[in-house]
């Protein structure tokens, strides 16, 4: 395939969209644009400018100048935040608690998908969230929402977190998901919705190797 195209993959938690998108983008040869890389980039440039979050003034300053980019590497991208490699940086936990205080922010959401925006112009993107082929690309040239049963979705989420050694029944789990749906589809700002034109992937009985499959033939 020579053309480089924009991919949008939508879903709720837990539906695949994420390990499918990194798979799929490896198999493309494409770039995986993982927005939660850049809300965290964007927290470690407010601690190494010791900006506080409360401060508009300066977190907007701090906006118009801000420089993140994504490299396709074979062994997973690398994050570049005003030209410096922060790929193993923004890993540490410092920066995962400050990401997800600066992700709430609107100013900052809105400078991200302006970011995502330029990332993708050239096409060989691809890109899963809630709001991918709603608000972020919606000329997208191909879209995908990924939906399977919320049994099939906690008992995934169940067996990733034994994996990690975390105690959390799948009862919990299950309810988690169930108020994430609700809440994901009746915020304000960007619900999560399927576009009109998204091709519906139902991943309820489909292993991840048959999703990225299942997709990559429908672009091929």
């Amino acid at each position: 395939m020579n053309n480089k195209f924009v991919i949008a993959i939508d879903g709720p938690a837990a539906s695949g969209k994420s390990t499918t998108a990194k798979q799929l983008a490896i198999k493309l040869k494409y770039i995986y644009i993982d927005t939660g890389a850049m809300y965290r980039a964007s927290g470690l440039c407010t601690l190494l400018q010791n900006i506080s979050l409360d401060d508009e003034a300066a977190l907007k300053e701090m906006l118009d100048k801000i420089s993140i980019r994504i490299e396709y590497e074979e062994d997973g991208n690398k994050i570049f935040l005003n030209e410096e490699d922060v790929t193993e940086r923004i890993r540490e936990a410092d920066i995962t608690k400050l990401s997800s205080q600066i992700a709430v922010i609107g100013m900052v959401r809105k400078k991200m998908v302006e970011l995502q925006r330029k990332i993708g112009e050239n096409g060989g993107v691809i890109m899963d969230g809630r709001d991918i082929g709603t608000v972020v690309f919606p000329n997208a040239d191909f879209k995908f929402f990924m939906i399977a049963d919320v049994k099939t979705r906690a008992l995934r989420r169940w067996e990733e977190t034994k994996e990690k050694g975390e105690s959390i029944t799948l009862e919990e789990i299950e309810e988690e998901l169930i108020w994430r749906d609700k809440n994901d589809t009746t915020r304000e700002i960007s619900p999560l919705r399927q576009a009109d034109d998204a091709i519906p992937v139902d991943t309820s009985k489909m292993s991840i190797n048959e999703q990225v499959q299942f997709i990559y033939n429908k672009i091929k």
